[in-house]
């Protein structure tokens, strides 16, 4: 397992960061985000999506809809399976299909941990903590090689 470890100082910075790793991702990426509520996964996933070209006014929690998709550089599906009792349901919404869909554009998970048995080995998981009301402890990690250069350029390396 790789991983790697950044720290957020302000929702700004985490905006900036998910906007970084948007322009490293490629078709077939999966992030699977992880954190309480208010840790701010949905912030990171509106700099992942101005990341991949999608205006950030465009870019809102899916919790009531489950499901947002977008179109900038690569289509993205962005999911919030806050609302998933257990895994069944997560069939019950076309997970499965939103995971074939994420084979040509990218795939995003709010709350992840409600279905992560259902993601690929190789997804790239991000776990939120709060250490403060405005700073952030965000963790990257994963399985194999896939996300080796996006840990390099995020790393600054």
């Amino acid at each position: 397992m790789t991983e790697l470890i950044v720290h957020s100082k302000s929702p700004a910075a985490t905006l900036s960061l998910g906007k970084r790793l948007g322009k490293l991702l490629a078709a077939g990426s999966i992030l699977a985000l992880v954190g309480e509520l208010g840790c701010g996964k949905t912030l990171f996933t509106k700099g992942v999506c101005t990341g991949l070209e999608v205006p950030a006014r465009y870019v809102n929690s899916p919790t009531f809809a489950f499901v947002n998709e977008y179109r900038g550089r690569l289509k993205i599906c962005h999911m919030d399976v806050y609302r998933l009792n257990d895994i069944g349901e997560g069939f019950g919404i076309g997970m499965l299909d939103y995971l074939v869909k994420a084979e040509s554009g990218v795939m995003i998970v709010e709350w992840a941990e409600k279905i992560y048995s259902l993601l690929p080995e190789d997804c790239l998981r991000i776990d939120f903590a709060m250490l403060s009301p405005r700073e952030r402890r965000i963790s990257f990690k994963t399985c194999g090689t896939k996300y080796d250069g996006v840990f390099k350029e995020l790393a600054g390396k």
